[in-house]
């Protein structure tokens, strides 16, 4: 005779188990097949977003380029390509994927959601640069179309994110940046940055490393098959070609043209030396620009270096009136020409 003790904790065990797994919502049966249906959608976005975003490039999306974009295996690549296909995102010509427009709809608010919270990480929060891809990979399959609509209006309606891609419009309107390779600039002309490609990441983090962003001057110095050459931001960048191939630039015009001699960051200035600001760095996001902007630190604002400290670093200036101490990190951010230029014309400053 089993012991009616041990029959009855089985038995409560039993009913304990079944309800962890097939409770109504929490249990774990639901919580898998949730999870199932969020991954499924995901990689659905995702390789609507891959195809949408080859074709945008004159490529051929394939099979194997999916799989290869969303690290699956080429037959889990095809089922979900024949769901989508169920679905009416995509048709097949030959053996290529197809956006339907419905498909390309779809496509359009999962990279406007990317964009835009790229843009939100750069404005609003401190977290690096480096970090902004990864966490709108995420977010970008959190946001409803009037979730979307409303980071947008926030953010007053922005074209570009941080790196230069167009933002789509609602309607699904794209704004390219009209830029080139940087290689294709005459050597010895001046161009701008326009966009910065933010994959793959690890050459996308030399980028940063670098120091260069969207709107800054640039000067072509050397193309070779092993090293491109060029100054940006008072320095002389050398980068690998292939890593140079992510930088697109537009040909500058004499009206916004400048001369490294004139354009530094404020830590150059010594003791006594005054500077007239001429913009801040895109580098610098979130509090930390708002704080400089609070401070008076705008084009045209005449600042003089005025106290060091026995180290060098922090320094203390005098900026309307009042004195504010700035560590070298954060004058390194504000550009000036010297003397007192304020009242240049804003269209010959560097913004």
């Amino acid at each position: 005779m089993p012991d009616p003790f041990v029959a009855l904790v089985i038995g409560l065990l039993l009913v304990a188990g079944g309800a962890l797994a097939f409770w109504p919502n929490t249990g774990l049966l639901n919580r898998w097949r949730h999870a199932r249906r969020v991954t499924q959608r995901v990689l659905s976005e995702d390789a609507l977003k891959h195809i949408h975003q080859s074709q945008l490039q004159g490529q051929h999306p394939t099979l194997q380029s999916i799989a290869g974009t969303l690290q699956i295996s080429p037959n889990r690549a095809a089922e979900l390509l024949a769901d989508l296909d169920q679905h009416g995102l995509l048709i097949f010509e030959g053996d290529e994927p197809r956006l339907t427009p419905a498909g390309r709809e779809a496509a359009l608010h999962v990279i406007r959601a990317h964009r835009l919270w790229e843009r939100h990480l750069a404005e609003d929060t401190g977290f690096a640069e480096a970090e902004w891809h990864q966490l709108a990979e995420h977010y970008e399959h959190e946001l409803s179309p009037s979730q979307v609509d409303a980071l947008a209006a926030r953010l007053g309606h922005p074209t570009h994110d941080p790196h230069g891609d167009p933002i789509p419009t609602p309607d699904g309107e794209l704004i390219g940046h009209g830029g080139r390779p940087l290689t294709t600039l005459p050597v010895a002309d001046l161009g701008r940055i326009v966009h910065i490609e933010d994959e793959p990441e690890t050459v996308y983090a030399q980028l940063v490393a670098e120091g260069l962003y969207p709107g800054q001057r640039v000067r072509l110095l050397e193309v070779t098959p092993q090293r491109v050459r060029f100054w940006a931001n008072g320095n002389e960048h050398v980068v690998a070609p292939i890593v140079a191939a992510n930088i697109s630039v537009v040909p500058d015009t004499p009206a916004i043209a400048i001369d490294k001699s004139t354009d530094e960051p404020l830590h150059h200035l010594q003791a006594n030396e005054s500077g007239t600001v001429v913009g801040i760095s895109p580098r610098c996001h979130g509090a930390e620009r708002r704080r400089l902007l609070d401070l008076g630190i705008v084009p045209g604002t005449v600042v003089r270096a005025e106290i060091a400290s026995p180290s060098g670093d922090p320094i203390a200036y005098r900026v309307r009136g009042a004195l504010i101490a700035l560590r070298r990190e954060q004058s390194d951010l504000i550009r000036i020409v010297r003397g007192d230029a304020s009242g240049m014309h804003s269209n010959e400053v560097h913004a």
